[in-house]
């Protein structure tokens, strides 16, 4: 068909032609027309479902640290001195955080009384509680402007809790936590911060304000990077045919950003041996920090471990390569398997044993991620799970349940089933066995992305995000899952979190 009001010889039919206008915007954004023309591909053929063998419990697939293996990662950690940055995805909107406690004000506006039980009620009871209590038309000012603006700031910037002779933001607290696990030989704080474009100027502004203190409290140096979300990895959206959706008001194709997993390339050129990930808004009040700070270098520490491990076995497949007789390291070998299987739940098909040998080095030379799992009692988030591979292999990933096949009922049986989830606490190793950065971009998995119905302008579309950061954006990575204490994750999702103990001095509700 050809579209009015934007240009001659645009024809969506089974294949998009672009023309000046389409390739202007395509160029703005940076994006190539073979990855334009995949996008479209993927709405038309979709993604399909993961193959899973079973869910990853403390039985098979998640490790519960013994007493040696957590001394051992306190060794590892202590005696580094390698390069550590703290990465935190920070472009979330608080908008959701208030999403309960808009509703109020046009319940007051009518004269009408609150119910103490409603999420608003209990917002007016406990109040002053809250860090940016200003007074008592909080609502109003909180939520539209006329003072802190919070309903359409971002979650980095909003005041998570209440100090003696201080509040902070989710932001310094970020600040305060990685000075505690993140620190160099050099006193220096790496950090790696996402952030929205247009909020960019205010987290600046707020860094350089309070860095001082912060650096002199804690006795080291902040060295503080804000990026933003490329435009390249925007994805064209399309109506309910797979054709790309017009925008009514300019004519103009509607492109989409592409989800957390578009930060990879983000985390691809952080300059650092180790990588921590963990979302804005997920800290505690500093008087709780403990169990954060001890696992957070536990978690370290343990990757660190696992890493030495697989240089080890790295170095001896280089050692067998170059030997005249394979078969008289047979004992090598299944040592090397037995590390995979009983570390990252990898099992092998059988092969011969120089096959064998070139699959061994492939599985163990990739980035290394060591993931905390918290067990489930009820909070959202992605599941970890075995999965079947294409090459006969296993692997241990974190899925989404949009991922998962619910018409399946093994499948659905699996997800029921899990026992933990992923709170977002991530380790990465990112550099090989002779020293160098693997290049991110290859370990990913492009069929792992995600189709979802959404709305724009009251119009239905279809957008398509990229294979999400901890999904399948690290699909090709070694992977083992670590259970943590519940006390490590707090996430604030809506205001009423802050009054939770964990985020406060006292106890609210």
């Amino acid at each position: 068909m050809i579209l009015k009001n934007y240009g001659a010889n645009i024809n969506i039919g089974e294949n998009f032609m672009l023309n000046d206008s389409v390739k202007l915007q395509l160029e703005k954004r940076g994006i190539l027309q073979a990855v334009f023309d995949r996008q479209l591909s993927n709405f038309k053929k979709g993604f399909p479902f993961l193959k899973i063998i079973a869910p990853a419990t403390a039985l098979n697939g998640i490790t519960v640290l013994t007493d040696k293996q957590i001394a051992d990662a306190k060794k590892e950690y202590d005696k580094y001195n390698g390069s550590v940055c703290k990465f935190v995805p920070a472009s979330g909107a608080a908008s959701r955080m208030f999403k309960d406690i808009y509703s109020a004000i046009e319940i007051l506006e009518k004269g009408e009384q609150l119910q103490e039980i409603s999420p608003a009620g209990k917002f007016i009871e406990n109040m002053r509680e809250f860090p940016f209590f200003d007074n008592e038309n909080i609502l109003k000012l909180t939520l539209y402007g006329e003072a802190l603006n919070y309903g359409s700031q971002p979650k980095g910037l909003i005041l998570f809790h209440k100090y003696e002779n201080e509040n902070r933001t989710a932001f310094e607290e970020h600040l305060v936590e990685g000075a505690m696990y993140a620190k160099n030989q050099e006193g220096i704080v790496k950090m790696v911060v996402t952030v929205s474009p247009e909020h960019i100027r205010d987290f600046k502004k707020l860094y350089e304000k309070i860095k001082e203190k912060y650096e002199k409290r804690y006795a080291c140096t902040y060295n503080v990077k804000f990026t933003t979300q490329s435009s390249a990895t925007d994805i064209v959206a399309v109506d309910m045919d797979n054709k790309p959706f017009i925008k009514k008001d300019d004519g103009q194709i509607l492109f989409r950003p592409g989800g957390h997993g578009a930060l990879l390339a983000n985390l691809n050129d952080i300059e650092a041996d180790i990588i921590v990930i963990k979302n804005i808004d997920n800290i505690v009040h500093e008087s709780k920090i403990t169990d954060t700070v001890i696992w957070k270098k536990l978690l370290i520490g343990r990757a660190l471990y696992l890493q030495k491990e697989i240089f080890k076995y790295l170095k001896q497949i280089d050692a067998i390569e170059n030997s005249v007789s394979i078969s008289s390291f047979e004992k090598q070998i299944e040592n090397i398997k037995h590390f995979l299987l009983e570390e990252f739940s990898i099992s092998l098909p059988e092969l011969s044993y120089r096959d064998m040998l070139v699959i061994l080095k492939q599985k163990l030379n990739r980035p290394l991620r060591v993931c905390g799992m918290v067990k489930n009692e009820g909070e959202p988030g992605g599941g970890p799970f075995i999965i079947g591979e294409k090459d006969g292999t296993t692997s241990l990933q974190i899925l989404e349940s949009a991922q998962v096949d619910t018409s399946n009922a093994k499948y659905s049986d699996a997800l029921k089933n899990s026992t933990h989830f992923n709170p977002v606490d991530l380790v990465c190793a990112v550099k090989d066995y002779k020293g160098d950065k693997f290049d991110l971009m290859n370990y990913s998995d492009p069929e792992t992305g995600l189709i979802s119905v959404k709305s724009y302008q009251g119009e239905q579309l279809k957008a398509q995000e990229l294979p999400g950061l901890w999904n399948g954006a690290m699909s090709n990575w070694n992977t083992q899952f670590v259970e943590v204490p519940v006390s490590t994750f707090n996430p604030v999702k809506t205001v009423l979190d802050l009054l939770r103990p964990m985020h406060t001095i006292g106890k609210f509700i």
